[in-house]
């Protein structure tokens, strides 16, 4: 059943969507209004919301690159100790994610976006000071690392707040879009950051260089965290003064309880967990996983990581794309079985029993994992509304018009609060995923993975895919 929508737009003055303003009325389903103003404001805060969400993954990321170089310069921390650093930004990732998914329609959208990225330029100057002394102690860098996960929260509040601008018909591909676009920041930061540390680009005020004794060369690792200071600035400035608070996403977090009582959102969280919570946890471990296997044979982590996270990046989007004309339920479940695959090839590329291994075949594995995980983001994310206004909708039938819009309004506030609370629970990914590695041997690890995909493709077909599904998306 669908809602109606009114056919003919309320007279508005221009001001009340201008850059800036809060919204009270946002009728998105509404062809007229959509056409004549919706359309031109969201695709304004989509396309804000886009590079700060895109910072947050640099900051959250940027740990991923920066171990790899540390004990090059005389930082003398251990094999595991280098894991730890890049797996500390999961946990306070996902625990603020938590956070920002019911703050933010509390406070409002705009401002805290505004708010949020410009708090991440405290983390970025303290690691830059911290990188230029070899004698920072571990427990700092511990705890650099966890301020600097906070930056992945910012997920959370940005994909919650995007789905409410746009359409049914829309949602996959702007979701896609700003998720997609938004998790290149991984890709970033893993390609700038060693670019703008090979020289002093950056010039004086950002210190000297530290010497590289295994290549026997100066760096300035304190470059790949200060080049992003003045870019979180300027997207916290044009957040403020560009994008839009929306009345109708503003919800307290009594009305956003509501959906731990809802089934849908522990299962889309479940499968959440399997698709992002692998390409996050993924991205930071793959430079450590090709140093420790293959950096022997001549190839270079930072050389070669910064691809994976590219290509799960842009299939996000192709997800949310695919997912609005096939369905989302078939895509995640075409994602599952694609990672599964994707890591049996993994496995026997690595080397073993005196074996070398395969970089190339190895890559190519990891290449196509982070593919298919991006497709079940974009996929997921599509489901998420898609369940909560189909149910909704139901339970709403036959009782009037005015029940319907109410149904309408409630759908959309608990698939904002499950988006940002399932992706809070997978961004552990992050952390769980380098830990792993970090005590497991990584074979078994990758089974452990590979076992976890199978639970995620039952729970798909059941409830979503198959013949009489209870929700199918």
């Amino acid at each position: 059943m669908s809602i109606p929508t009114r056919t003919t737009p309320r007279s508005h003055r221009a001001e009340t969507y201008k850059p800036g303003s809060t919204i009270v009325e946002w009728r998105p389903e509404d062809d007229a209004f959509w056409q004549a103003t919706g359309k031109r404001v969201a695709t304004r805060n989509l396309w804000i919301s886009i590079p700060a969400l895109m910072l947050g993954f640099v900051v959250w990321q940027v740990w991923s690159v920066t171990v790899v170089r540390l004990g090059d310069v005389g930082f003398g921390f251990s094999k595991s100790q280098l894991f730890w650093l890049t797996a500390v930004p999961g946990i306070t990732g996902g625990t603020f994610r938590i956070l920002y998914t019911f703050i933010g329609p509390i406070f409002g959208e705009r401002k805290f976006t505004a708010f949020s990225t410009l708090i991440l330029v405290v983390p970025m100057l303290w690691l830059g000071f911290a990188l230029q002394d070899t004698g920072t102690p571990y427990w700092e860098m511990v705890l650099i690392a966890a301020v600097c996960g906070i930056g992945g929260a910012n997920f959370a509040s940005s994909m919650a707040n995007i789905g409410f601008f746009f359409p049914k018909r829309e949602k996959g591909n702007a979701n896609g879009l700003n998720g997609g676009l938004g998790n290149l920041g991984v890709s970033v930061v893993q390609l700038v950051a060693p670019l703008v540390v090979t020289a002093a680009v950056l010039g004086a005020p950002a210190g000297g260089p530290q010497h590289d004794t295994k290549k026997d060369t100066d760096v300035w690792l304190q470059n790949g965290a200060f080049v992003w200071v003045p870019l979180l600035v300027v997207m916290a400035l044009l957040a403020w003064f560009l994008m839009n608070d929306l009345k109708v996403a503003a919800a307290p977090f009594s009305q956003q309880k509501i959906i731990f009582k809802r089934k849908h959102n522990w299962l889309m969280t479940w499968l959440y967990v399997g698709t992002f919570g692998s390409f996050i946890g993924f991205a930071a471990g793959l430079p450590l996983l090709i140093k420790d296997n293959f950096e022997s044979q001549g190839y270079q982590a930072l050389t070669y990581a910064w691809v994976g996270p590219l290509v799960g990046a842009l299939t996000r989007w192709a997800g949310g794309w695919l997912s609005d004309r096939m369905g989302g339920a078939r895509v995640t479940m075409l994602s599952f079985v694609g990672m599964a695959a994707s890591l049996v090839v993994v496995i026997f590329a690595l080397p073993h029993d005196g074996d070398q291994g395969s970089f190339w075949t190895f890559y190519t594995g990891f290449l196509a994992a982070f593919f298919f995980s991006g497709l079940g983001n974009g996929s997921t994310f599509r489901q998420i509304p898609v369940i909560f206004r189909d149910q909704h909708a139901r339970a709403a039938q036959g009782q009037g018009e005015q029940a319907q819009a109410a149904a309408l309004k409630q759908s959309e506030m608990e698939a904002g609060a499950v988006t940002g609370f399932s992706s809070a629970i997978a961004a552990y990914g992050f952390f769980f995923i380098p830990a792993m590695f970090a005590n497991l041997h990584v074979t078994t690890a990758l089974w452990i993975f590979i076992g976890f995909y199978a639970t995620c493709l039952a729970v798909c077909w059941w409830f979503y895919a198959r013949k009489g599904a209870e929700a199918p998306s």
